[in-house]
């Protein structure tokens, strides 16, 4: 077990926003929320990211994910960490330093790291990466041995170390009370007054202390984001570790590099997903169920054998062996059954749809609890609101609707009931009758006059 710090206070002017930098997002999570979550997979016992810039939003949105230490004055990274003070004193063991920006880095990586120190007796382990372009970054100097003596930044490297490949990536694992008394020591020696984090492997290393440096396996896993490329390359990278786990998983996945999922879905083996789909987090779809070319799902559930064309479901269940689209709108609060056909330019919004029924085109079913086996026409229209208050109707089992039909709630349509093509029903229809409500067809002969007004 041990204590992570979170480093979440820096302002990220390269990113030209005015949301904190920690809280844009990577496949549908906050920068800094990836980074707690790996934290937690690691093991960490306690989390704590220290806040800064526009602290109160970045609280609101991490919520209870985390602890916090507030750094009201940006002074460097070893000053940051330096509030996480009450935090370092109570872990009683390890303590890992790691960035807000960096949503790369993997649980498994953050597990071994701490190993690593365990095992090697260190008392700060710097994580490190070999990079082919080491440029900008600062480098490992390590002693014969192969311990690390300091870390030298570019613009301070000679030419001999810029020749080093590997560089450091801004995380570390400590001992708790190594790292108090290196905090302790560290003076803001430097043009800009600030209290470099580095600085504790020196003062560590003059008091005798091993330090030592774990290399990172995937280089991927350090990339710090600054600017909004960063960002999408980073997206990229993560949207491909994504996709794979689910293929990986029993997902087939046509073009998979134009498939978006977010952190969160689940998806069942044997469904396929088309290309240009966007699963937002929160869906869980079944088994073999297909999800057509350009659908969006946002915490949509999915059951078995479900298929999905070219449609957009939000916040609703749709059973089993139902069939979606293409180009139908499933708005939040839907609970579709099994077996239901739900065809193209549909639209449902806060309704339920029962077992085996057929709404095949060109309806709107709002507000509305509808039976097993009815029968909708084309252009039905629930009329579910008055410009100021919505209503509710519901329909029967086996009602069979005519086309072109409006349905002014609140009205209730009984079992077995048959509504005339063209009608606008306005009150209850009993169970097995007919209704119609439109006016009888009346043809008029007209004048010549009449006929070229009108047409001109």
């Amino acid at each position: 077990m041990f204590t992570s710090i979170i480093l979440a206070a820096g302002m990220g002017t390269r990113m030209k926003s005015e949301i904190p930098k920690v809280l844009h997002r990577v496949c549908g999570k906050p920068l800094c929320r990836w980074v707690i979550d790996e934290s937690k997979k690691a093991g960490a016992d306690t989390v704590a990211a220290v806040v800064g810039h526009k602290a109160e939003l970045v609280k609101d949105e991490l919520g209870d994910a985390c602890g916090y230490a507030v750094q009201a004055e940006q002074k460097g990274t070893g000053h940051a960490v330096m509030q996480a003070g009450e935090y370092i004193k109570n872990a009683g063991g390890y303590v890992v330093v790691l960035n807000g920006d960096t949503p790369l880095i993997t649980a498994e990586t953050i597990r071994s790291a701490v190993e690593y120190h365990k095992e090697n007796g260190n008392h700060a382990t710097v994580l490190t990466a070999v990079l082919p372009d080491a440029s900008g970054y600062g480098r490992i100097v390590r002693d014969s041995s192969g311990s690390v003596m300091k870390i030298v930044e570019q613009k301070d490297a000679n030419d001999e170390e810029k020749l080093i490949k590997e560089v450091n990536s801004g995380m570390y694992v400590f001992d708790a009370e190594s790292l108090l008394y290196a905090l302790g020591e560290l003076k803001p020696n430097n043009a800009q007054g600030e209290y470099y984090l580095t600085d504790t492997l020196e003062i560590l290393l003059a008091a005798g202390k091993k330090v030592g440096a774990y290399i990172i396996g995937d280089s991927d896993e350090i990339r710090g984001i600054n600017d909004r490329v960063q960002l999408s390359e980073a997206e990229a990278i993560m949207r491909r570790r994504i996709n794979e786990y689910h293929m990986k998983n029993g997902v087939t996945m046509r073009i998979p590099d134009s498939i978006y999922i977010e952190d969160g879905v689940e998806i069942g083996s044997d469904t396929e997903i088309c290309p240009n789909v966007t699963l937002k987090s929160g869906t869980r779809i079944g088994k073999g169920c297909v999800v057509g070319t350009g659908s969006v799902l946002d915490r949509a559930v999915i059951h078995d054998n479900v298929d999905i064309l070219s449609s957009v479901i939000l916040e609703s269940e749709v059973d089993s062996d139902t069939h979606v689209g293409p180009f139908a709108y499933i708005r939040p609060n839907c609970r579709v059954g099994k077996d239901v056909k739900v065809g193209d330019f549909v639209e449902l919004k806060n309704s339920t749809i029962d077992d085996d029924t057929k709404i095949s085109h060109l309806t709107y079913i709002g507000d509305t609890d509808v039976g097993k086996g009815v029968n909708f026409g084309c252009g039905t229209v629930t009329v579910n609101y008055d410009g100021k208050k919505k209503y509710r109707s519901t329909i029967g089992d086996h009602a069979f609707i005519g086309c072109n039909t409006n349905l002014v709630s609140p009205v209730n349509i009984g079992d077995g009931a048959y509504i005339a093509a063209g009608s606008t029903i306005t009150e209850d229809i009993p169970e097995n009758y007919l209704s119609i409500a439109r006016a009888r067809q009346v043809n008029k002969h007209v004048s010549d006059e009449w006929l070229a007004k009108r047409r001109k």
